[in-house]
């Protein structure tokens, strides 16, 4: 038995080969996995449950329904994208929702799931952002407007994200050392897994004597991907 893990699939309707790489991934390759770990912006932005009328979202909810059916526990975390899915949504998918950061007993070995954002500390004006983004009362308000109102604010924080991107220095989106060795110090030395970052690799990390591991999973903008994890440990599969 094996266990996967994605993340920042980032699947939208104007990316159709990578979407058919989806489809394929949940009706061939994850049926034959005990569970998928979807570990946050499944999608390239989310701008409501509400927005399940909207036939490209019902199709991905739709497939990972199916693919629960045929016996995949299946697991969503949020991401930076996504962060407003709600329960209608996991419920749609027979999904369970995983908390940010989750420790995990996966297949004898201890191993801590994050979508990976919060690990970037160098990057404060992400971080200033994320909590705005994460405010249940700034959600609450976004919420109420009109989904077509959503979509269209959605769409300029996407392109003004895009643009203060270009402006930062690359190593001020990745991962701290400082961060990671909290995470793995706070939850006792485990094996850590996340994306965010769209940096796929495997690193150690010796934290107080501790030697940890941690993957980094790609993300699907190119081609799809993920990371396979059994008793005997983890290995990244390319789709």
């Amino acid at each position: 038995m094996y266990s996967i893990f994605v993340s920042d699939l980032h699947l939208s309707p104007e990316r159709p080969r990578i979407n058919e790489v989806f489809f394929a991934f949940t009706r061939n390759t994850a049926p034959q996995a005990e569970a998928l770990y979807i570990l946050g912006d499944l999608f390239e932005y989310w701008v409501g449950d509400d927005d399940l009328g909207d036939p490209f979202n019902a199709a991905i909810a739709d497939a990972l329904r199916d693919l629960g059916g045929k016996g995949t526990a299946l697991y969503f975390m949020h991401g930076n994208r996504d962060v407003l899915v709600g329960p209608a949504f996991v419920a749609r998918c027979g999904a369970r929702l995983l908390a940010d950061p989750a420790l995990l007993d996966l297949h004898g070995t201890r191993t801590l799931v994050m979508h990976g954002d919060t690990l970037c500390t160098d990057d404060v004006e992400y971080q200033k952002f994320r909590v705005y983004a994460h405010d249940p009362e700034n959600q609450r308000k976004f919420l109420a407007q009109p989904l077509p109102a959503r979509r269209q604010q959605m769409l300029g924080m996407r392109a003004q994200s895009e643009m203060s991107k270009q402006a930062k220095a690359a190593d001020i989106m990745d991962v701290t050392s400082a961060a990671v060795e909290q995470a793995l110090r706070r939850h006792g030395y485990p094996r850590l897994i996340h994306g965010h970052t769209h940096r796929p690799a495997r690193h150690e990390h010796v934290v107080d004597g501790h030697r940890c591991e941690r993957w980094v999973l790609n993300d699907w903008y190119q081609r799809g991907g993920y990371l396979r994890c059994d008793k005997q440990g983890c290995k990244t599969v390319t789709l």
